[in-house]
């Protein structure tokens, strides 16, 4: 299978449409080998920001020395931006064997209930990261939390950035309900820390952590002073959540304040409040696709 080959592959399982449950991507994992058991997650979910949040910490761990894998999504050019190791986007070779090999796995799924898109991208960045031997993976999940197929990890803290009102159609139209889904990627004992604050959503994430026995660090709105080449005040507030779960987890992953600052310091995210300048001309690139998007980009802009 050439790379080409690969990508038109993958297209085509989007005839399958969006399928929200864990058992296809936990059978393609074990028939993978179960890459995810020699991998360290840290698993971001959330209305906003999970990608930025996600590229703070993966640049900072990245500074402090480890071997970083990055899974989030969607894509802005290339398919291959949604799993890098070392912020290196997965070779094309890779991405075709890879490929192939999970293509080969699911023949022998029951008709019309193959794996979809998502559940092929979550196992190959899996069987990527474990290939190259990260130490740490930071996670982006894709839809809600609790029934993704992100959500078939063990993390070593749960992340939850903020709640607010999308995708309604598949999460429930209220900050509760879709809190519920968010919340499904807390587990039990384990730590979890957020920075929403809309008071019904906060509700539902203590509940959870309360039912799972898990310690909840809650940020509310806290904002870092992070030197930050991301533009916004929401950025700050994202990089404080980043701080905050590197110093939580500094037993299992030891960083030095040199690293946190570096690693803001030189995050890269594109396509959020992104400036760019061709000639005499400045444009300013941003991917707010919801209402709290657009209002971070609004207050941005004043």
């Amino acid at each position: 299978m050439t790379y080409s080959e690969a990508i038109q592959h993958l297209l085509k399982l989007n005839l399958f449409g969006s399928k929200l449950g864990l058992d296809n991507p936990r059978r393609l994992a074990a028939l993978a080998g179960a890459p995810h058991e020699r991998l360290r997650f840290i698993p971001v979910a959330g209305t906003n920001g999970k990608g930025s949040v996600c590229a703070m910490l993966e640049s900072i761990y990245r500074q402090a020395g480890l071997r970083t894998g990055l899974f989030t999504s969607p894509h802005l050019v290339s398919f291959r931006e949604r799993m890098q190791v070392n912020r290196e986007l997965i070779p094309e070779k890779a991405l075709a064997r890879l490929t192939a090999q999970l293509r080969d796995s699911a023949a022998g799924f029951p008709e019309g209930q193959g794996p979809t898109f998502f559940e092929v991208a979550v196992v190959t960045a899996l069987c990527h990261f474990a290939e190259q031997s990260c130490d740490i993976v930071l996670w982006e999940t894709g839809l809600g939390g609790r029934l993704d197929a992100t959500n078939i990890v063990t993390p070593l803290t749960s992340v939850i950035t903020n709640i607010g009102l999308d995708h309604t159609r598949w999460l429930g139209e209220t900050h509760a309900a879709i809190a519920v889904e968010k919340a499904g990627i807390i587990k039990p004992g384990i730590p979890a820390l957020t920075a929403a604050a809309q008071p019904e959503a906060l509700a539902v994430i203590r509940a959870e952590t309360a039912r799972q026995g898990a310690e909840l660090i809650e940020l509310g709105q806290a904002e870092s002073t992070a030197d930050l080449p991301l533009l916004g005040r929401h950025q700050q507030t994202n990089a404080s959540l980043a701080k905050a779960v590197v110093r939580r987890l500094q037993g299992e992953l030891p960083v030095p304040p040199g690293a946190i600052r570096d690693g803001l310091a030189k995050v890269h995210w594109p396509g959020r409040l992104q400036v760019i300048r061709r000639g005499e001309q400045t444009v300013l690139l941003d991917g707010a696709h919801n209402a709290e998007g657009a209002a971070m980009l609004r207050q941005a802009l004043a």
